[in-house]
């Protein structure tokens, strides 16, 4: 029997950018579901100032409503893993594990930039420079094929500053359910999923895994990352 796996994207990214892995999620028996949040992708037309994460949060509650999904492998990517922890929250009956892949992992009353200080004074800078509420996109990994680089930047748009301003609010206290943390080990200088690989790997409570990619590995190395997705929803160590 084939596993449910359910994405919540990046920022700035959609349910496009998981294009590599739907043929290999087919091949392998499992079903892949990618929507996109309000304001991206083939949303991007309602892009407006007041979205926020609770908006996205929203947006894949209403897709497992809707589909009417069970037995959810939820799969929580960068910006995603705000927006998974959220959804797990609030669907406990529904999601049976979490899957972080190189991603924020937030706590109660945390926002993504309270996990990274760094990042306020710049973010908050260019949505001024703006209209005052559009973040431009993150440079892509520098090992990102040409092809590949030229399909993303087509794509990919700005985000609303509130997504990374707001709070997340847990409802129903800690997760307890089964949690995985892929940390994708070509790092940038910031290295900014590290302090969550540190606090993940040294947890009883998580699997860990490495993953020998750049930060969208959905993209840069959809084959390793596919194997490695099996391997943890068979339980299987790496």
């Amino acid at each position: 029997m084939g596993a449910t796996f359910l994405v919540c994207h990046g920022a700035w990214s959609a349910g496009w950018a998981w294009k590599k892995m739907h043929p290999l999620m087919a091949a392998a028996g499992h079903r892949l579901l990618t929507p996109t949040y309000t304001g991206l992708g083939e949303r991007a037309h309602l892009a407006n100032p007041s979205i926020d994460l609770e908006t996205h949060v929203q947006d894949i509650l209403n897709v497992i409503k809707y589909e009417d999904l069970r037995d959810i492998v939820l799969v929580g990517h960068s910006y995603g893993g705000m927006v998974a922890t959220g959804v797990a929250d609030r669907a406990r009956d529904r999601v049976t594990q979490l899957i972080y892949i190189d991603a924020f992992v937030p706590g109660d009353g945390q926002s993504l930039l309270d996990l990274n200080e760094v990042a306020r004074a710049p973010m908050m800078e260019l949505a001024k420079s703006g209209d005052g509420w559009r973040v431009p996109p993150n440079p892509t990994p520098p090992d990102t094929p040409q092809a590949d680089l030229e399909w993303l930047t087509e794509r990919r748009v700005d985000m609303p500053v509130k997504c990374f301003e707001t709070k997340l609010k847990l409802h129903g206290g800690a997760l307890t359910l089964p949690r995985s943390y892929i940390y994708a080990t070509r790092i940038t200088p910031a290295d900014t999923f590290g302090r969550f690989a540190k606090q993940t790997k040294n947890d009883p409570a998580w699997r860990y895994d490495e993953i020998d990619a750049s930060h969208s590995p959905n993209v840069t190395a959809p084959e390793a990352l596919m194997s490695l997705l099996q391997k943890i929803v068979a339980g299987r160590p790496q």
